[in-house]
């Protein structure tokens, strides 16, 4: 007890010291209400418990004729809420005033005005197929979870069962409330439209953004994992409660929001990045032997550029970030480009890049090759500037880190060609092109083993044909394995794991920019790869499926 205590008391300091840092920068009065928001008079009459929610904000005095009426405002208060406010004040003669407040105080008075009920909120369990009854008891739950909860309680349990992004999207008559878990979305609820526009102006407020926006809007939240569970009575399925020392480990959750108006309201995305220094290990990544020397040989070296593409989804960020964490040590520089930062790194200079606010990253590279880093990390490149500024970085001495969104590692490799243009120069700067996708694992307690058909062999025989002889396998004896079933896991399948193909900066594969090939197409480089001894993506998904780790079907699927 002593120790949660300490915790709780830990997380309120630095809550606080933050709020008061960013009521220096807005130029807002701070109050701290440490000693007195379990006992400072309630205000019953300024605002109602609805609004108070919605707009994250509380009455701390009621004015008179001497006196402005005193509002507590968090982090999370709209602009326009305090404008409306200031306009009806001036209207009627009065005046406000305004203390910024963190938002454990927040927390802490609201559970004064509106005293929690003694509700018990379960687990979210994932059930084979979307399973009606299953769907039908997270519904009625949500219904009852009190308004200003409902959001941290989807994102606790996005995190319990490690969810990669949360989907809220409207319909005609309700909205449908969907996880994707290991790159599969699953429905897990639908919500009543009034109970939808409650939380998603809690999305909203939370993140900074309008209720109300007619065009795509983009914004990021931060949770503490461990402070929401202390929060929230949790039992499991069979009603037993779930104690504070084993809901997991405390860590911090950031996440991206991505709204969009329908023709039924606003669809949001919460993508969740929940990393952990533990994640980020190269030896996670699943390369083989071969290419792990490869690969660590290519990161040695003090300059070049190492891309990492692939669609949204596919594990980029992790294998650059566990790239940037192998290469943290203090004899080295290394400084990130983020939109928005996805995960702390301490001993990395990380610097956020707003394109939303006409921030770019070509402009932010050529201002930080000025520190003298010796890593960089770029988090996209999107356009013709930045491609050429990367390059140029690579080029005079610096390790450049960044990703890319292609097909596969030929196809980034013409296409970066076709930006850049062709000059012998940029031979030396480009020294490895990762594609990647991410594919679900088979759970090992529950596959089972099956013998393919002749035609599904021949396949595997012609797909692995030509990948070096010291990595293929046997393919006399042809064995696959299926997902099976048990009450513990419905799908199958437990976690994902990579799918990756390395196209290095050969002398064949040099003569693609440096002009002596005139012909410049993704066919071509990517046969000259081969050639070279790169195994494609499919082929390391085949080779993943003989091993028992995936099935061809996934593989499939993915690619």
């Amino acid at each position: 007890m002593d120790d949660e205590v300490e915790r709780q008391n830990r997380f309120r300091e630095v809550d606080e010291n933050s709020t008061a840092k960013r009521a220096g920068i807005l130029g807002v009065e701070y109050l701290d209400l440490r000693d007195k928001d379990a006992t400072l008079p309630l205000i019953n009459d300024v605002m109602e418990i609805p609004e108070m929610y919605r707009y994250r904000m509380v009455p701390l005095q009621k004015g008179d004729y001497t006196h402005p009426t005193v509002y507590g405002i968090t982090l999370s208060t709209p602009e326009s809420r305090l404008r409306e406010l200031n306009q009806q004040a001036e209207k009627n003669s009065e005046s406000v005033s305004y203390r910024l407040i963190s938002d454990s105080s927040f927390r802490n008075i609201m559970r004064r005005f509106d005293p929690p009920k003694d509700v018990v909120y379960h687990n979210v369990e994932i059930s084979s197929d979307g399973d009606s009854s299953t769907l039908k008891k997270v519904s009625v739950e949500l219904e009852h979870v009190r308004p200003d909860d409902i959001l941290n309680y989807l994102i606790l349990q996005a995190d319990k069962l490690n969810a990669s992004d949360i989907h809220l999207e409207t319909q005609r008559d309700s909205v449908r409330v969907r996880f994707r878990i290991d790159g599969t979305l699953h429905p897990i609820a639908t919500l009543s439209p009034n109970k939808y526009r409650v939380l998603f102006s809690s999305i909203a407020s939370a993140s900074n953004l309008s209720t109300a926006a007619n065009e795509a809007q983009s914004g990021h939240i931060v949770r503490e994992i461990g402070e929401l569970r202390r929060s929230f009575h949790l039992v499991n399925d069979k009603g037993e409660e779930i104690p504070v020392s084993d809901k997991n480990d405390d860590h911090i959750l950031n996440m991206r929001i991505e709204t969009v108006p329908t023709s039924y309201g606003q669809d949001a995305v919460i993508r969740l990045f929940n990393f952990r220094q533990d994640m980020l290990q190269l030896d996670v990544l699943g390369l083989d032997d071969v290419e792990m020397r490869e690969f660590k040989e290519i990161i040695s070296h003090p300059h070049g550029m190492v891309m990492v593409v692939g669609p949204t989804g596919s594990g980029k960020s992790t294998t650059l970030f566990s790239i940037v964490n192998a290469l943290n040590d203090p004899t080295r520089k290394l400084i990130t480009l983020e939109d928005p930062i996805e995960f702390d790194i301490p001993g990395v200079t990380q610097i956020p890049v707003d394109t939303t606010r006409g921030q770019t990253f070509a402009d932010n590279v050529r201002t930080i090759l000025r520190l003298d880093p010796d890593v960089v990390m770029v988090g996209e490149i999107r356009d013709v500037d930045t491609a050429k500024t990367a390059i140029q970085a690579a080029i005079t001495g610096h390790l450049l880190l960044a990703t890319f969104h292609a097909q596969d590692a030929a196809a980034a490799f013409a296409r970066l060609v076709d930006m850049i243009g062709i000059n012998p120069v940029f031979t030396s700067a480009i020294r490895v092109v990762i594609g990647q996708r991410l594919v679900c694992k088979l759970d090992p307690d529950t596959k089972i083993e099956y013998e393919p058909d002749e035609m599904t062999k021949q396949w595997i025989r012609k797909t692995l044909a030509n990948i070096p002889d010291d990595q293929k396998p046997n393919l006399d004896n042809i064995r696959l394995w299926r997902p099976g079933k048990s009450d513990a896991n419905p799908f199958g399948y437990r976690g994902r794991t990579v799918l990756m193909e390395q196209l290095i900066m050969s002398e064949e594969i040099a003569r693609f920019i440096s002009g002596e090939v005139k012909d410049v197409n993704a066919a071509a480089i990517a046969a000259t790869a081969k050639r070279d001894g790169m195994i494609t993506m499919l082929q390391k998904g085949v080779l993943k499926a003989l091993a028992g780790e995936t099935t061809l079907e996934e593989v499939n699927r993915v690619l």
